[in-house]
């Protein structure tokens, strides 16, 4: 493996994550509210710029974050400090699917706990009052942090990978779940077929009408992933339920 510096592979990694972010949430941004489509609501309206230039600030000191947590986890690499590794063989192909699926539950136990935490009265104005200043979010919505949300969401990542043997493959694959279910999460509900996700999967599953509550009322919705956490602990808001069986119905 190439030896570079932590600077080297901060500037890397926060030019990979910014092209992610510009590329996916533009992306997908275009398609939803340019292209010429039927449309599902006549009502919704179009996101102010302000909006949109205020949520792609945060995103970007957030990818600055990001990029140094990406910098350090490859430096301990470098060190043999964290417990990643390269040989998809080392503990066998099945391993690959089971830690994939143990991250992704333990990164949505993480952010169930630290975003309702950041939801408390003293901390929400220091910690998460910038995400939800867009009150409809869009696709640039996604990783619209304040810095020490950031930070904290950054700190799982590292910590992981000092955890648990994981393979550069899976973590590459936990990393694009994350960003794919973050842009899918703030897509405007109206924007996607009315049955989507609220099959019977999708009522464990988190979309955008499940998150999209949780802009318009805080005190409901703090999964990443998986409604199982907010079923449990009795933070699902009591018409979510009635939404998803009317969409599935129609």
């Amino acid at each position: 493996m190439i030896d570079h510096s932590f600077q080297y592979y901060g500037i890397v990694f926060y030019a990979i994550i910014l092209a992610r972010y510009f590329v996916i949430a533009g992306g997908i941004y275009l398609c939803l509210y340019f292209l010429p489509r039927p449309p599902v609501s006549p009502s919704r309206r179009r996101p102010s710029w302000r909006s949109i230039y205020h949520d792609i600030k945060l995103s970007v000191l957030s990818a600055g974050i990001f990029a140094l947590a990406a910098a350090f986890i490859l430096c301990a690499y470098g060190n043999h400090g964290t417990q990643l590794y390269a040989d998809p063989w080392k503990y066998g192909l099945w391993y690959l699917g089971l830690s994939y699926g143990l991250v992704l539950l333990l990164q949505d136990t993480y952010f169930y706990f630290t975003h309702r935490l950041f939801h408390h009265p003293r901390l929400f104005p220091w910690v998460h009052q910038g995400h939800h200043r867009s009150r409809y979010p869009t696709p640039w919505t996604s990783f619209a942090f304040d810095p020490i949300e950031a930070i904290v969401q950054a700190l799982f990542l590292v910590g992981v990978t000092f955890l648990i043997p994981l393979n550069f493959g899976v973590m590459i694959a936990v990393l694009t779940t994350m960003t794919v279910w973050a842009v899918l999460n703030h897509l405007a509900p109206d924007r996607l077929p009315l049955a989507f996700p609220h099959h019977w999967l999708g009522r464990w599953i988190i979309g955008p009408a499940h998150h999209s509550i949780h802009h318009a009322k805080y005190h409901s919705h703090y999964g990443l992933y998986f409604t199982f956490w907010d079923r449990w602990l009795g933070t699902q808001h009591p018409s979510y339920r009635a939404i998803t069986l009317a969409k599935t119905a129609k």
